[in-house]
């Protein structure tokens, strides 16, 4: 069958490949500059370009940060721009989670065009500090990542920090009863969470009421699987804050909390089908930093419901105008309002920033402008049922032209992680290749329930099980439902993904016809030895439930009945290459059909995958699909 029919050629790979040619674009407080994050060639280094905001033809100010990279920027003034830098510091890794890579802060002051790298390792910025344009508020991990405490709760250490001189003075130093700190606008620290080692819970503290000293307002037990999580308070009353918490439902909701009474008050919004996600904040940081606006939920889209009608308005308004809108914010904004960058993502576009500057709306550019809309897919959000008769929310990437369709099944990494598809790069290159791309949100999912969640672990670990079902009945329901061709069927996945192909690979009620697994976990008890010391409460419960009692890939290397394609990374932090190299020799040793790409310097995430690294992914992934999957090729 001819998938593209009617429909354009596919893109060349290398477009895919491309790294984000353009992104993080910011004006300056005082709106007079706009600077962007933009990587000038396929195999360049990102580099800063500022320019002023009512010229975008003028020659930019160009940053360079090498022989470190840029991985972002923000404005901390008018003239004073600050940069996440990482460099390159070893070729292999020390062990899990522990990389190939070492991270700083610098700041650029664009006026005297004079850089400066602040000598912290491993620091992070807090705080902008929009009242005082010459300090902010960084913090770091003493010792690293080799906590053996849940990295949500890990003690911090704060500073302030000088950017002229790079002075520093001691704010707080974090410790496990007490190591995690919110600072106002102000820099006044009015949030702090710890964990008390020895009744085994998670303890919140505030600064609001008395602002001298830190007061106890919430527990709440290691063990449970529900959800407490400050995201705000209400300037007009500030002991009450704004709480995601599911407080015995199955849902979570965004509610008052009242911590003078060490209480729950309102429930602001709760919904019967998805969790709320978090709340959208002013879009003006400079004087509103604190004041929240709105509550956000995924479901096919990101949704916020405003309390704030003037900033509902300005989105509805910026939706009307921006081509293709879909999910749309208000990225950067100037201290007086008047200037603002607007972001939009969506399945007809990759990513595109625009500026507004003197009431005239400008593109300034797109992640990926060699990809136009029309030659791009929907993306439809489905739900199906599983055999057990289990709601199954799911994402469909739909090629143009006409079903049914060769299909391929992409469960996310994870795997309890929260996933909304917006814009999907490998989707999308699939789809733009003739494949209908099915993303399930499987049982495990986080985002639609506490049940849907711990249904993956609670009464035994389902991974090979149920979670491996529900990608198969998605499958079969394209098929029933015309979208896909029975015979024509392929999974892939990164990460859990990949241990989820390779399990696929193995079933004996075999319904693909080849699976392509990247940067997988083959073998369960080796990837959670990585840190089973490391582990208390509900994520001990999580990842053992799990992992003990799911199915080993390694383990029915002798089953696989399909052809394999193995992707990883030569400097995985998080699933090291020895998952790949062991279930290789197992596969040689049961005379399986496989091939075995490396990618030279990757590591795990996204972000480490460069153009050589992506090119050679898609390639291998297309020609794999085209000509070794099967009998034929899918």
């Amino acid at each position: 069958m001819d998938a593209f029919a009617g429909v354009a050629k596919p893109y060349p790979l290398d477009y895919w490949a491309l790294r984000d040619v353009i992104s993080n674009v910011e004006v300056s407080p005082d709106g007079k500059h706009v600077a962007l994050l933009k990587i000038p060639t396929k195999d360049g280094d990102p580099i800063i370009e500022v320019y002023p905001s009512d010229n975008l033809e003028a020659e930019p100010y160009r940053i360079n940060s090498d022989p470190m990279e840029i991985q972002g920027f923000f404005w901390l003034s008018n003239d004073v721009i600050g940069m996440n830098l990482r460099q390159k510091v070893r070729d292999r890794i020390e062990g899990f989670n522990e990389g190939v890579y070492e991270y700083l802060l610098a700041s650029v002051d664009i006026k005297r065009k004079k850089m400066k790298k602040y000598d912290q390792l491993g620091a992070d910025l807090e705080h902008v500090l929009p009242n005082n344009d010459r300090r902010i508020i960084f913090s770091y991990i003493p010792g690293g990542d080799k906590s053996r405490l849940n990295k949500a709760f890990r003690p911090r250490t704060y500073y302030e920090m000088d950017l002229k001189s790079g002075a520093k003075k001691l704010l707080l130093r974090g410790k496990l009863d007490m190591g995690q700190v919110e600072f106002d606008i102000d820099g006044s620290p009015w949030l702090a969470r710890g964990f008390d080692i020895g009744k085994g819970e998670y303890v919140w503290y505030q600064r609001i009421t008395d602002t001298s000293k830190w007061q106890e307002f919430y527990r709440l037990s290691e063990d449970s699987f529900e959800t407490f999580s400050v995201e705000g308070f209400d300037e007009k009353q500030p002991h009450i804050f704004y709480v995601r918490a599911n407080k015995g439902d199955d849902k979570i909701g965004l509610w008052e909390y009242d911590v003078r009474k060490g209480a729950f008050g309102e429930l602001i919004y709760r919904r019967g089908d998805v969790d709320v996600a978090g709340v959208r904040f002013h879009s003006n940081k400079w004087k509103n930093r604190d004041s929240v606006v709105g509550v956000v939920y995924t479901k096919s889209n990101v949704e916020v419901e405003y309390f704030d009608e003037l900033e509902m308005a300005t989105s509805k308004q910026l939706e009307s105008i921006i081509p293709e809108a879909h999910f749309l914010r208000i990225n950067s904004r100037s201290r007086d309002g008047s200037s603002l960058t607007i972001y939009n993502v969506g399945p007809r576009d990759p990513g595109t920033y625009y500026l507004l500057h003197g009431g005239k709306l400008t593109k300034v550019g797109s992640r990926q402008p060699l990809l136009a809309p029309e030659n791009l897919a929907e993306v439809r959000y489905i739900e199906y049922k599983a055999r057990d008769g289990r709601t199954i929310p799911a994402y469909l990437t739909i090629p143009n032209g006409k079903p049914p369709f060769p299909a391929i099944v992409m469960p996310h990494g994870g795997p309890f992680v929260s996933e909304v598809v917006l814009y999907d790069e490998w989707a999308q290159m699939l789809a733009n290749n003739g494949y209908v791309v099915l993303q399930p949100e499987y049982r495990g999912s986080k985002g639609f329930g506490l049940e849907h969640y711990t249904s993956a672990f609670v009464d035994g670990g389902q991974g090979g099980h149920k979670m491996q079902d529900d990608k198969d009945d998605g499958m079969l329901y394209l098929v029933d439902q015309g979208w896909a061709e029975k015979d024509r069927l392929a999974m892939f996945g990164w990460s859990y993904g990949g241990y989820a192909a390779l399990i696929a690979a193995a079933r004996k009620e075999q319904i693909y016809q080849c699976v392509i697994a990247g940067a997988a976990v083959s073998d369960n008890q080796m990837q959670v030895n990585y840190y089973r010391d490391r582990m208390r409460g509900a994520q001990k419960i999580e990842q053992l439930g799990m992992w003990d009692d799911s199915i080993s890939p390694i383990e029915t290397a002798a089953d696989v009945n399909v052809p394999i394609l193995l992707i990883h990374g030569s400097v995985d932090q998080r699933v090291p290459p020895e998952h790949a190299e062991r279930y290789r020799k197992a596969l040689d040793k049961h005379g399986k059909v496989y091939k075995y790409v490396e990618l030279d310097g990757a590591d795990h995430f996204s972000n480490t995958l460069f153009y050589d690294h992506q090119k050679t992914l898609y390639e291998s992934m297309i020609s794999y699909l085209e000509t070794d999957c099967g009998a034929g090729g899918l």
